[in-house]
């Protein structure tokens, strides 16, 4: 599920900055399937203001796919910055920037040195949550409270500047603002999670390499972590977010597994 899907004929592509966006007919349905509850919940809290559930899961996947391309631009704009041009594909996981070739040598993003890879990898998540964080200033300073956040972690509510404030009344806007902050935020924080190969656990394996360890405490690292996340999720009902990240704690434990058996 991490490798980049075939190409088809049913692909969006369009060019930013320069650099080709490839978004696979996947990531529409993945979209789809990570929204519909959170759309329902929205359906069923607007009542008869609702946009209904179509339109509302179609905001949704707008702003997902507006989000995740910010995320990606910052890692293309990074590789950029030290010579590397890439690539970016959405699909059913998200999205991932594919450096190519160096453009002053004829090497590839493989001799890059772990402080800038540490940047790379910092740079998308710290755009996506950028991008919403100006959101949520431009609502605060409109004087309006934040809904987004009553829907999140309980650790956001006690920040009660960011939940007080008079109620959107506009139900398109409130729909519009709730579903780009949500995964601008949250998803962002998440990515930054030392797991690989997320991007915080690509931060932390170029930690581990500066300070002497090798890969196999990195997936120990990731491993743990993961298991940590996993459990959180089942024991307050985020399913989609405990599936997720055993699996990808698993698929650590593998590579553990595999690199034991090679005698690294």
């Amino acid at each position: 599920v991490l490798q980049e899907p075939a190409q088809s004929p049913y692909d969006l592509r369009f060019n930013l900055l320069g650099i080709p966006i490839r978004v696979s007919w996947t990531f529409w349905i993945a979209a789809f399937v990570f929204g519909y509850s959170l759309s329902q919940l929205m359906d069923q809290l607007l009542g008869p203001n609702s946009l209904g559930l179509l339109p509302t899961l179609l905001v949704w996947s707008a702003c997902l796919l507006v989000s995740i391309v910010i995320h990606e631009l910052g890692h293309s704009l990074a590789f950029r910055r030290y010579g590397i041009e890439s690539s970016i594909v959405l699909y059913h996981f998200g999205g991932m920037a594919i450096p190519g070739r160096s453009r002053t040598t004829d090497h590839s993003f493989g001799g890059l040195t772990p402080n800038q890879n540490i940047w790379i990898s910092l740079a998308g998540p710290l755009a996506q949550l950028g991008s919403g964080i100006l959101v949520i200033v431009a609502v605060k300073l409109a004087g309006y409270q934040l809904f987004v956040f009553e829907i999140m972690p309980q650790v956001f509510k006690r920040i009660p500047s960011l939940v007080e404030g008079n109620a959107i009344d506009s139900p398109g806007l409130l729909v519009l603002v709730t579903f780009y902050i949500y995964p601008s935020i949250l998803w962002a924080l998440l990515n930054l999670l030392p797991v690989m190969p997320l991007d915080g656990g690509q931060v932390m394996r170029s930690v581990v390499q500066l300070s002497g360890g090798n890969m196999i405490q990195a997936l120990w690292v990731s491993v743990i972590v993961a298991g940590a996340v996993g459990f959180y999720g089942f024991t307050n009902g985020q399913t989609y977010l405990a599936i997720l990240f055993l699996m990808l704690g698993w698929t650590n434990f593998q590579a553990i597994q595999q690199s034991q058996r090679m005698g690294y």
